[in-house]
């Protein structure tokens, strides 16, 4: 049975600065580091073993990924993860034209549906101050709601338009294949991933925490469905 494993990546600088992120491209703070390092060894001892990653196109949570997946080695069975780059893009270096070796390499997927919700107007401000002008509630509903953007920003509703798509197109194809597939992503679109696979309503999904660098596993059977889920606190 196919393993799914989500990662919200560990704690950022902004997200240690009580600031909103958003897309933003903020690296990871030493806690997020270590965070990083302890998803990698309960993985690990859980003796789970990852196939192929995919991540947001933000660098902490491709630096999550990353060092979970090297710190033990053991979970992606000693093979080198090798980032893979868009060929089409306007800065192609020639990333086609190295076909990769399987059996000693593991593939890192980018994709920007992946990335973290654009928070607008919101984005570099404090997260204290900001309730203190608008309101506690206020924030809580840009933030939590699943359709009520925050100024110039995106919903979760709008998160998951793009997020949810490529989960079922390019994601699960994977897991019906048996392969164990890790993402590292953010909050908002990782919410948008469980609500879909826990079948939580708009208003269940407010209450959706997700805590930095704790994995979440997921079993899946041969027809794409998921049959149990794990965290791994």
């Amino acid at each position: 049975m196919a393993k799914l494993i989500l990662l919200r990546h560990g704690q950022s600088l902004w997200n240690a600065a009580n600031k909103f992120t958003g897309w933003v491209d903020v690296p990871l703070s030493e806690q997020g580091r270590a965070e990083a390092t302890i998803a990698s060894c309960k993985l690990k001892n859980n003796k789970y073993h990852v196939d192929i990653c995919f991540t947001s196109m933000l660098f902490r949570a491709m630096e999550t990924a990353v060092i979970c997946l090297t710190e033990c080695d053991e979970i992606c069975g000693g093979k080198t993860p090798i980032i893979k780059h868009d060929a089409t893009d306007e800065d192609w270096h020639g990333w086609d034209k190295y076909e990769g070796n399987p059996e000693e390499e593991l593939p890192l997927y980018t994709c920007a549906a992946l990335d973290e919700r654009y928070y607008g107007a919101l984005q570099g401000l404090n997260k204290t101050q900001t309730a203190e002008k608008y309101g506690k509630e206020k924030v809580h509903e840009w933030r939590r709601s699943f359709s009520v953007p925050p100024p110039g920003g995106e919903s979760l509703e709008d998160t998951m338009k793009r997020a949810l798509p490529f989960f079922q197109n390019r994601i699960i194809t994977h897991l019906k294949h048996g392969d164990n597939v890790l993402v590292a992503a953010h909050g908002n679109s990782l919410r948008a991933i469980i609500m879909s696979l826990d079948n939580l309503s708009p208003e269940e999904v407010t209450q959706l925490e997700l805590a930095t660098g704790v994995p979440i596993i997921y079993d899946f059977d041969e027809s794409g469905e998921a049959t149990n889920k794990i965290i791994l606190k």
